[in-house]
């Protein structure tokens, strides 16, 4: 069943919300991990539209394919960083909220990584792509749909 294309409802919050991603894109975070965090969070989330868009941003960045595929099991593979592996615990537990509050030693291990500006920036990436999942997922937005408008047609997939 089509779904409700949401933006030109409340296209001025929507609006807000890319000038905040591009407040995201252009801080001091490895745009590496913002793109990972984004994967990771939409595939929490069931959100096809945000993880194909994502997936193939990273691609047009020179992320590597096999990185992309561990990604699921970020914890089990040995590809990601320690700075790597602590953004994503970090998206995973703001993700999962419900869940339970964000524990003092998974702070702390995050913390080690990660300024204070650092922090914050990468809890607005994943506060963001958590929003716009919110959106993507229930109204079940169409993957690809935006690829030629955005560029990602360039990533080849």
């Amino acid at each position: 069943m089509q779904r409700l294309n949401y933006f030109p409802h409340f296209s001025a919050a929507f609006t807000k919300m890319t000038e905040i991603e591009t407040l995201v894109k252009n801080s001091a975070l490895d745009h590496a991990i913002v793109h990972l965090v984004k994967i990771r969070t939409s595939q929490i989330n069931n959100c096809a539209f945000c993880l194909d868009m994502h997936i193939k941003e990273a691609k047009i960045s020179g992320e590597k394919e096999l990185r992309l595929h561990h990604l699921a099991c970020w914890d089990e593979s040995p590809l990601f960083s320690a700075k790597e592996r602590a953004a994503l615990m970090w998206a995973e537990a703001l993700t999962k909220l419900s869940q339970g509050i964000v524990s003092d030693d998974l702070y702390a291990k995050v913390k080690e990584h990660f300024s204070d500006k650092e922090m914050t920036e990468l809890t607005m990436a994943i506060a963001m792509i958590n929003t716009w999942n919110r959106f993507g997922a229930p109204f079940r937005s169409t993957p690809g749909s935006m690829d030629k408008l955005m560029g990602l047609d360039k990533a080849g997939l």
